[in-house]
């Protein structure tokens, strides 16, 4: 009797086992009573690519809370994850059919990887928006110190500009009758004609 109840305990121990396993871990099947995990070598591998926009099927999918059924797991234990058929309408990829091609589960694994080349596209994107951005601050910065030797260079010219305007303002009317009073009478002491004066009356 205590043999058949610790069988029991035992059976009732690896069928929470076994769920739990299920649940947790993302197992690679191609058949629902065979699974294995998946392998991620090369060597295995054809075809190999990059994803690009293929992971924009993410945005199609619609994440969901839910329980299973009793048949499946008795304590109903809130789930969290996606609905198998709405997933195969957004890529028939992301799903795994059983032998009769009905669609059984989500190609979890499949998921996770799209997850990741969305996060790494947003994170180029991020890079060559901040490269801009330090870009156009650089051009900013050339064009300011550009336009403030432009503006050191009119001020310069400002001043000289003002210096000459001084120069011919202090040349005065009287020192040029001055100067030609001295021409006259230098012509005079020379022996020259004085200057004559024309009176228009």
């Amino acid at each position: 009797m205590a043999a058949s109840r610790t069988s029991s305990v035992a059976a009732n121990c690896l069928d929470k086992h076994a769920t739990l396993f299920r649940n947790s871990l993302d197992m690679k099947t191609s058949v629902p009573s065979q699974l294995g995990v998946a392998t991620s070598s090369a060597r295995f591998k054809y075809e190999i690519k990059p994803m690009n926009k293929a992971s924009e099927a993410l945005f199609a999918l619609n994440p969901v809370t839910f329980r299973y059924k009793k048949e499946v797991d008795p304590e109903g234990v809130p789930q969290f994850g996606l609905v198998a058929e709405e997933v195969a309408k957004a890529n028939p990829d992301l799903v795994v059919r059983d032998k009769n091609g009905e669609i059984y589960t989500v190609r979890y694994d499949a998921v996770n990887a799209m997850l990741l080349n969305e996060f790494l596209r947003e994170h180029r994107k991020v890079q060559e928006h901040d490269a801009i951005i330090a870009q156009v601050k650089s051009n900013a910065a050339k064009q300011e110190a550009t336009i403030a030797r432009q503006q050191k260079q009119i001020e310069a010219l400002t001043s000289g500009l003002q210096k000459v305007s001084a120069q011919f303002a202090a040349a005065s009317p009287s020192d040029a009758g001055l100067e030609a009073g001295k021409f006259g009478t230098g012509r005079i002491r020379g022996g020259g004609p004085a200057p004559q004066v024309v009176n228009n009356d």
